[in-house]
């Protein structure tokens, strides 16, 4: 079971090593972590992506409520979210396998920015079993370089 926290924290150093190091001694583990500064400088959110049963999503609530420099948590299930990911890969192709490429780029709704004599540069910014799936059907091609931001999650609008 994976579980989504969205854990609003003082804008300060340490305290992402804080929250870090609280997943490691209790041996949580992090799926994804994503953190960024708010429209309040003063103010961060972690986006933090984890998994286990049910007691333990529950354990790394409580503790993460325990940290003084945590303002606010909010917690949802995939299901309850809009999540997205960015991700930038480099592949190598050629003559005979760039139109393949370009095709399962298109059929993915992903972007290639930049080219060379031999490379693609590809951008996707979508769900991130999507940027999984990029990366199974193009690691069959040649992908030389992957960078990926952790995943980003709201809460989806009340309807």
């Amino acid at each position: 079971m994976k579980k989504i926290y969205t854990v609003l924290v003082e804008n300060r150093s340490g305290v992402l090593s804080k929250v870090a190091g609280l997943f490691a001694r209790r041996g949580f583990n992090i799926d994804s972590l994503a953190v960024g500064e708010t429209d309040d400088p003063g103010v961060s959110v972690m986006t933090i992506v984890s998994s286990g049963d049910e007691r333990t999503l529950e354990q790394i609530e409580k503790q993460l409520n325990k940290k003084l420099d945590v303002i606010k948590i909010k917690t949802y299930h995939e299901e309850e979210s809009i999540s997205r990911e960015l991700m930038l890969l480099k592949v190598k192709y050629t003559k005979s396998n760039r139109k393949d490429i370009m095709e399962t780029v298109d059929a993915m709704k992903a972007d290639i920015v930049d080219m060379s004599k031999n490379q693609m540069l590809i951008q996707i910014c979508d769900r991130p079993d999507r940027t999984a799936m990029l990366i199974k059907l193009l690691n069959e091609i040649s992908i030389t370089e992957i960078a990926r931001t952790g995943t980003l999650a709201l809460p989806k609008c009340d309807n």
